[in-house]
């Protein structure tokens, strides 16, 4: 092996976004951890690993001296389904090709990168691959990439897959790079791996190009899972994988027995832990294993925290759309899906304790614990004006049925070289722009707002509410998970901080709260005025009459009840 003591390795992190895999703060992906593991592996001491995020270089100009002195530079980056982030800013073209001009030694590009590099957020729009000067580009898995660098004298690699035997040893190798993060500990949730790959080819997914699934064991997960809560991760996704139903059987079939190993092994060696979400579950798995499916939600709810999310991929109820695009589920299996999992996991931590143990969880007033997400796509072959109503149907049916959805994700069609999608490009979803938009602002309208105050009425309290940002006067936050609540607080709070939030009002996709609990006697107006059926009035009165010694003595004084959103916190030398 080449002695590799005196080399230094600088990581930087563009953040990747793809359909089984996120990387945006608060989240950091597989990709630097295991390209980290990879280098150490390959014989690099672990203390001359320097990783950044692309913020930090934005942040502090003196980072960028990490770039241009390291001996191996490698960015991670690439983005391959659109967003809109709070947490980061993903790395644009022009960023990534300074990094490629600052760096004096060896540079390697690589991540979802590889699928193509754009003029927005390095992949987001166009799709045709660009070197961007660097040095090597990763076009199989940038840490098989690494390693096979350095392997060879930094004279080069040929473009490989990693496999499961090298994730188990540069999962454990790699972890250390999460105490590097500048939201380490406390606001950071490590997406995990446990495949990777589908078997189904829908016409506009990356994923696919993985293959077929290969899953990775359950104690080789439990594992990278107990090193990096050694090394204080407190926040889990298992986000890598197309159907989390699938995992540890063939591929489609639901397994049960490898769940309740996977999230019990979990649990054992990370029993602190503050999230343990999901992301990817698909919808023709439930309808076609309904019992085995049932069986595997029901492991998932018993040892998941509140809050979690299967996103389901029915992409368009129109089935004209689902037949030109190869879709595998219609929208009246998807409903049946959507129904299953409100029945197994729709339930509020303290409903039903001695049916589902809830790991301390108490409160009624909880999120449920899991719940079916639905992303509908837009721009695919075959789309027409009728698509639209076909969406809003199935939409307005599960709302009908008294159904919950945690989330509805409108997005418009990304096409990528080596999908069916790429000669097609944006044409159709420029040519249904108008009816896109009218479409979306209804969905919002009609849907999302009654929706949202279904799943979280007035009065459903969110723990552990960080807060990011200042906006109009007031203090935006959210908990850490997959596809967290944006919560708004009346006033400017100090960021940075973490608050438990009572849920008062409801947006489209947003919510408004108060601190929980509420102290009466410190309150201020707007706060007090925010809270149900207190209003402005009433309100006043409080602060005239205050201090209290209850929230019963204000519900005396003014005839409301607000004992679940307050207390009465007297203050010092008060009467």
């Amino acid at each position: 092996m080449t002695d590799f003591a005196d080399l230094d390795v600088t990581l930087v992190d563009g953040y990747v976004d793809e359909p089984a895999h996120f990387g945006v703060p608060p989240y950091i992906s597989t990709y630097p951890r295991y390209t980290a593991g990879a280098i150490v592996d390959a014989g690099v001491p672990r203390e001359n690993v320097t990783y950044h995020t692309i913020d930090e270089l934005r942040d502090d100009s003196g980072k960028w001296r990490d770039v241009e002195d390291a001996d191996l530079f490698v960015y991670i980056g690439g983005m391959t389904v659109p967003g809109k982030y709070v947490g980061g800013t993903p790395a644009e073209p022009d960023e990534v090709r300074k990094m490629a001009w600052t760096a004096q030694g060896t540079s390697l590009m690589g991540g979802p990168v590889k699928f193509g590099v754009g003029d927005e957020n390095a992949g987001a729009t166009e799709t045709e691959r660009d070197d961007l000067d660097f040095d090597f580009v990763a076009k199989g898995d940038v840490e098989a990439a690494a390693y096979d660098l350095l392997e060879s004298g930094l004279e080069g690699f040929n473009n490989r897959m990693r496999d499961n035997a090298e994730i188990d040893r540069w999962a454990a190798d790699g972890a250390f790079v999460i105490e590097q993060h500048p939201n380490h500990p406390d606001y950071l949730i490590c997406e995990m791996e446990t495949s990777r790959g589908c078997p189904y080819r829908c016409s506009f997914c990356t994923e696919p190009l993985y293959g077929n699934p290969s899953f990775r064991r359950p104690p080789s997960v439990v594992s990278e899972v107990q090193t990096l809560y050694e090394r204080g991760a407190r926040h889990f996704r298992l986000g890598r994988q197309a159907d989390i139903l699938a995992y540890g059987g063939d591929g489609e079939k639901p397994n049960p027995d490898a769940l309740r190993n996977l999230y019990g092994g979990i649990r054992e060696v990370a029993p602190d832990l503050g999230t343990l979400h999901l992301d990817n579950m698909n919808p023709i798995t439930v309808v076609e294993w309904p019992e085995l499916a049932r069986e595997g939600i029901r492991v998932i709810a018993e040892h998941n925290t509140p809050g979690d999310t299967a996103a389901f991929g029915l992409e368009s109820a129109d089935p004209r759309v689902q037949d030109e695009n190869n879709l595998n589920v219609t929208a009246d299996e998807c409903f049946e899906a959507v129904k299953i999992v409100n029945e197994e996991a729709g339930w509020r931590p303290g409903e039903d304790p001695a049916d589902a143990p809830s790991h301390g969880e108490s409160a009624a007033n909880r999120l449920p614990k899991l719940l079916p997400g639905i992303n509908l796509l837009h721009g695919l072959k075959g789309e027409r004006e009728e698509t639209f109503d076909h969406n809003k149907r199935f939409l307005e049916r599960v709302y009908d049925e008294g159904l919950m959805l945690r989330r509805v994700n409108i997005r418009q069609v990304m096409a990528f070289d080596g999908t069916e999608m790429s000669d097609v490009g944006a044409d159709i979803a420029k040519d249904h722009k108008r009816l896109f938009k009218q479409y979306k602002t209804e969905v919002r309208e009609e849907i999302d707002n009654p929706m949202l105050q279904r799943l979280a009425p007035a009065g459903t309290i969110l723990p552990n509410v960080h807060l990011e940002y200042h906006e109009g006067g007031r203090t935006f936050g959210r908990q850490l998970g997959t596809y967290p609540l944006l919560v708004g607080i009346p006033g400017e709070r100090e960021l940075g901080r973490t608050v438990d939030v009572a849920v008062v009002d409801h947006g489209y996709r947003s919510v408004t709260g108060v601190v929980h609990p509420l102290d009466l006697n410190s309150a201020t107006m707007d706060e007090l005025t925010a809270i149900p059926g207190l209003g402005k009035q009433r309100a006043g009165n409080v602060i005239v009459n205050r201090p209290y010694d209850s929230p019963a003595d204000l519900d005396a004084d003014v005839g409301v009840d607000l004992t679940e959103f307050t207390t009465a916190e007297r203050p010092e030398g008060a009467d």
